[in-house]
């Protein structure tokens, strides 16, 4: 597990362990914000670099060595 600070995240750079549709290089391109300013951040947006096509995902998703590579491997 990568220890992961949720304020650092917005434009950090990811590898998909397992390409989908041949994407395999990320960024993180918004942090979603909670309704609520007292709830804590659940959600990232990422985009993929190639195509810029966007996926929301859990940003705890990050943390799992088996789903994503932190930097472009």
């Amino acid at each position: 597990m990568t220890h992961l600070n949720i304020k650092k995240l917005l434009l950090t750079k990811w590898t998909a362990v397992t390409p989908v549709a041949k994407q395999k290089h990320f960024l993180v391109s918004r942090v979603i914000q909670p309704e609520l300013d007292t709830d804590p951040i659940e959600f990232v947006e990422i985009e993929a670099v190639f195509s810029k096509a966007k996926q929301i995902i859990p940003w705890r998703d990050l943390r799992n060595d088996g789903i994503w590579l932190q930097g472009w491997v």
